[in-house]
């Protein structure tokens, strides 16, 4: 067999792989490849290898499809390719399919970097849509910038941040968690108890939360914190518990959620007496924690599965019939979904592949996508997003009980908030 034959039956195998339920299945595919060695000193002017010349053109798409992120991750690398393959059903972008290439990141930062430069320097993909957490993308960041190649990053996170090589197309602060805290503070909550994950969103954010409660007379009860892929909750909860907060504010990502919700749930802690305010529980997740350990709770996000729009309707209906029926669609799937087509929408505007052209014409370009109308802010990067508030019921959905009525303008470093200055 050829090299190129037996590559075309690699990746094949590979897309079939990414519609199974679970992870396993494809993470065996996926660890075999490898990461080329760190080149930082090649600068931003390096030269791309991306091939414009055939009829189609590459794009990445790495997120972890296996370890204690793929609860969160696997459908998000689905809903890309539904944008994929909707895209090159409609014609491709500028005549040409794209050809999607799949990297399993593994929850592992160190991974995620050496497949991103896998990505750019061997596949020679024209863009990357991928990363959950934010120790993934710190991880990937400097590969951009120093291989000059584009990431579109689909994930709330904690601020702080702007890349020329890099579009945000979750919620930075202002668009999710300042609202959840406006929310709660209009609810009459003055006292918080933070839990979240040991790395950078969950501790970051916290010192966002905490300058706002200072500035908000917001008492902080306890915080702490658990590495990704913790179980053990019991102490935590009875800390929680024993400080009678108004509510929890959580920053735990992954599978850690199933492990600190059910023991929430065991130790008799209710939402109508503690509600726990989470910013990392999709419709995905809930499913894994199971509906009866969570009915109640709230969550901040842009985008729900029951968000009525035409447009979400459309999106929700296409998932289901590529992934199954059963599937519940969320926040960062969305997201990744709309980063593909604000990429494709760039390109035709730009008419090029090239990143330069691309950064040139990125101010404005917007895409109506199932949670509202988003639109690409060229100064930094993010884009236009609604906030929402959530409730999680029975039926393991997620039900909009506030929004802030019209996108949000991306302010990724609170500079219009006073109480922010020095984070």
């Amino acid at each position: 067999m050829s090299d190129s034959r037996a590559a075309h039956r690699h990746r094949s195998r590979l897309t079939r792989a990414l519609v199974a339920p679970t992870a396993v299945a494809l993470a065996g595919l996926l660890l075999t490849a490898c990461g080329a060695k760190d080149d930082a000193a090649t600068g931003s002017n390096a030269a791309s290898c991306v091939d414009t010349s055939a009829n189609t053109i590459k794009v990445g798409s790495l997120h972890s499809l296996s370890g204690t992120m793929a609860i969160s991750e696997v459908t998000v690398a689905n809903s890309t390719k539904l944008a994929v393959d909707q895209i090159n059903a409609a014609g491709g972008v500028l005549g040409k399919k794209i050809e999607l290439v799949l990297e399993d990141g593994a929850s592992d930062p160190k991974t995620f970097a050496e497949k991103a430069e896998k990505l750019i320097s061997s596949d020679c993909v024209a863009a990357v849509f991928g990363g959950w957490t934010s120790s993934s993308r710190k991880a990937m960041k400097p590969k951009f910038e120093s291989l000059n190649s584009l990431l579109y990053y689909p994930v709330q996170y904690e601020g702080l941040e702007d890349s020329k090589n890099i579009f945000y197309t979750g919620a930075t602060t202002n668009q999710q968690i300042v609202p959840a805290l406006d929310y709660l503070k209009q609810k009459g909550i003055t006292s918080l108890y933070l839990v979240g994950s040991d790395y950078v969103f969950p501790q970051t954010a916290n010192r966002e939360i905490k300058a706002y409660a200072a500035a908000n007379g917001i008492e902080i009860k306890g915080e702490d914190y658990t590495p990704l892929g913790s179980t053990d909750f019991s102490t935590i909860v009875n800390k929680v518990r024993n400080a009678k907060a108004g509510a929890v504010f959580n920053t735990l990502n992954g599978d850690s959620n199933v492990a600190f919700f059910r023991e929430y749930t065991n130790a008799g802690l209710k939402a109508t007496e503690m509600p726990v305010v989470s910013v990392s529980i999709a419709e995905e997740e809930v499913a894994g924690i199971g509906a009866q350990n969570i009915a109640g709770q709230l969550t901040a996000w842009n985008y729900y599965q029951t968000v009525d729009t035409p447009q979400n309707k459309a999106f929700v209906d296409a998932y289901k019939a590529a992934f199954g029926a059963d599937k519940p669609t969320s926040d960062p799937m969305e997201a990744a979904y709309a980063s593909v087509y604000l990429w494709k929408n760039t390109v035709e505007k730009a008419k090029s592949f090239k990143v330069e052209d691309i950064q040139a014409v990125a101010d404005g370009v917007s895409f109506e996508a199932p949670e509202g109308l988003v639109t690409i802010d060229g100064a930094n990067h993010h884009i236009t997003k609604t906030a929402r508030i959530g409730e999680i019921r029975a039926d393991g959905l997620i039900y909009t009980v506030w929004d802030s009525g019209k996108p949000i303008q991306p302010d990724p470093y609170l500079k219009s908030y006073g109480w922010a200055k020095g984070l």
